[in-house]
Order: structure tokens, then C-alpha cells, then sequence
């Protein structure tokens, strides 16, 4: 069976091109015993994916040049030689990172994959219930450590995990302030997912300026989704025993050289405040704990949620380069 895998091409050099993919007609083997055919079905871009491009040591093996990229996906068996599965079970990998390579089929052993439930749309396993979901819950209930009252503060707050950690702050009496880029996104943010209020970075050169209108009683908790300049306007404005959850830093991602800004080290000591980054594979253990609380919120109406969703399997690399361009609201999505 001949199928279409998309390539690392070239390690890129700060924002990544069309030219960093390659795409290539490959041959399957056989299907063996005990072996299964998949088709993927969805497929997630994340911001991670792009220090995986580097050729440097990190919390997960980098890609390899000449190998299939991979990512979160959810695919549909298509043949199986095991009794578990049988053409038109919706999967996922069973590993702590179920990640599918980018290829229009792959054969995986029986053993390594899992049936997902088909009464939840089958992307909410990439979004919501996925890895974004998980990553807000953790960061903000584990280190965030919300308390009534207090004050939110979350950069890339109209992206995949902005948006659930959000609406979990408010879900524990928070007030919750995001940042975005663009008016659409801010209108979003408050009329559809009860933030209280929404910063627009874009064409903004004084963020400090726009916390300190928004947060007059400062910052409590910033879950930081973004570093750079936005972050260093969040700082700024942080609270005696403030915490702050470092969970990506995407304004950095293609930077070609050591970026030179603040350093939130004096601040941090004078004002007691917790600074700890964190990767969602560190809670892999009580996946089942946080998976429960968020069908459960997501079944009463407490989390809501959008996806930006592009098709066709030659999409995906458009859809990874978006992510540097602001172009999703909530989770994007490829359907293949």
C-alpha cells in the first residue's frame, strides 16, 4: 500500500517555510498478526513542535531529518488482524504522547492503541480533553494555585490551553484578565468564555501600561503562554507571593539569537514569587484525574470551547507556520 508522509526537509533557522517540509509516496509492508492499519482522522499542530526542529536537548527527542513530522492525532482503523479492533474504531495511541506521524496510513501492533469514546466529538481528544486541556488544568491548579479573588492574568489567552485555563480560573472565583492579538479575539474572550476582561497586544507598544488600567490590584497568578515583551509588561504588575506558570514561550520559539530583556530575577525575590515552567508529560500519572474534572465541566456547560479547523492532509504545514501568525482561535485542527 503506497501512502504520503510529510518530512522534516531542513532544520529551520528562525520561523520555520514551506521548504522546512517534504513530502513522499512510501510503501507499507504487510499487515501481520496481532497488527493494525490506521487512517488518521485528526490531526493537532502545537507550538512545541517547533523545538522539536532543533537539534538540541530537551524534554523530548528532537525530529529527524528525512523522518515523518509527528503530532497529537485521533485516526479510524481501516484493517485490523487482531480481534480488539475492527474497520471503523475510532484510536489513539496508548503512550503518555500519542503522537501519529504525519502519513495518510501507518500500522501500528494492537497493543499500542486505545478506543476513544465516540459519544465526545473525536478532536476533543486533541483539544479540550487533550493535551492543551490537561496543560491548563495542571498549570494553573497545580502551580497557578488559584484562590478566590484573585487576579488571572494569561498571555495567549485566545489559543488551545488560554482559553480552558481561563474559564477553570473563573470556574474557582477568580478574576481572569487575557491577552491576545486582535479585537475579534478580545470581543471573544469576554462575550464567549466569561473572562472579565481582554488586552489586545497588537499595535499595543505599552503593556505595562494596559495591566496596570486592567489590574489595579495587581497580578496574582500570570500563566504565561507567550514570554518576550508581553510578559515583561505582566511582570511588572506581580503581587507579594504571586505565581507564575510558565508553560510556553512562543514569542521566542524562532528567535535566532539570545533574546536580551528584564531580568524578573530582583523582582521575583522581593516580592516571594513563584516562577516554575512545567511540561504536561510531568503529570502523566494523573491524566485520569484531570481528565474527569474536564468531561465533567465540559458535560455541565462550565468549560466551552472553539476550534479552528483546516482540511486536507497536505494542509498540515500551512496549518503549523499559522501558529506563528495568530490565525487560530482555541484549538487548531487538521482534518484529514
Amino acid at each position: 500500500m503506497k501512502v504520503q508522509q510529510i518530512l522534516l526537509a531542513a532544520r529551520p533557522k528562525g520561523l520555520p517555510t514551506q521548504s522546512t517540509f517534504k513530502t513522499v509516496t512510501v510503501e507499507l509492508p504487510e499487515l501481520q498478526q496481532n497488527e493494525v492499519l490506521i487512517k488518521p482522522v485528526y490531526y493537532s499542530v502545537d507550538p512545541y513542535m517547533r523545538g522539536r526542529m532543533n537539534d538540541t536537548k530537551s524534554y523530548i527527542p528532537p525530529f529527524e531529518v528525512g523522518k515523518p513530522i509527528e503530532s497529537g492525532g485521533v485516526a479510524t482503523v481501516v484493517e485490523s488482524k487482531d480481534n480488539n479492533f475492527h474497520p471503523g474504531d475510532l484510536v489513539m495511541l496508548t503512550a503518555s504522547r500519542p503522537l501519529l506521524p504525519w502519513s495518510t496510513a501507518s500500522i501500528y501492533p494492537a497493543s499500542s492503541l486505545k478506543k476513544i469514546d465516540n459519544n465526545i466529538p473525536p478532536s476533543y481528544y486533541l483539544g479540550i480533553l487533550g493535551m492543551p486541556g490537561l496543560t491548563a488544568y495542571f498549570g494553573l491548579l497545580d502551580i497557578g494555585k488559584p484562590k478566590a479573588g484573585e487576579t488571572i492574568v494569561i498571555s495567549g489567552a485566545a489559543g488551545a490551553v488560554g482559553i480552558v485555563a481561563g474559564q477553570i480560573g473563573k470556574i474557582y472565583g477568580c478574576r481572569v484578565v487575557g491577552i491576545a492579538g486582535g479585537a475579534e479575539k478580545v470581543k471573544m474572550l469576554t462575550d464567549k468564555f466569561n473572562f472579565d476582561a481582554a488586552i489586545d497586544y497588537k499595535g499595543n507598544n505599552d503593556i505595562q501600561a494596559s495591566v496596570a488600567a486592567i489590574c489595579p490590584n495587581g497580578v496574582d497568578v500570570y500563566f504565561d503562554n507567550v514570554g518576550g515583551e508581553i510578559s515583561d509588561g505582566v511582570m511588572a504588575h506581580l503581587n507579594n507571593f504571586a505565581r507564575v506558570v510558565l508553560c510556553g514561550q512562543i514569542a521566542l520559539y524562532n528567535s535566532t539569537e539570545v533574546p536580551v530583556g528584564p531580568r524578573p530575577q530582583p523582582l521575583l525575590l522581593t516580592r516571594s514569587v513563584l516562577m516554575q515552567g512545567f511540561v504536561i508529560g510531568n503529570y502523566a500519572t494523573r491524566f485520569a484525574e484531570g481528565f474527569k474534572d474536564l468531561v465533567e465541566w465540559v458535560k455541565t456547560g462550565k468549560l466551552k470551547y472553539t476550534e479552528t479547523t483546516m482540511e486536507g492532509f497536505d494542509k498540515l504545514p500551512e496549518a503549523f507556520l499559522g501558529l506563528f501568525a495568530g490565525k487560530n482561535s482555541g484549538k487548531l485542527i487538521v482534518k484529514v
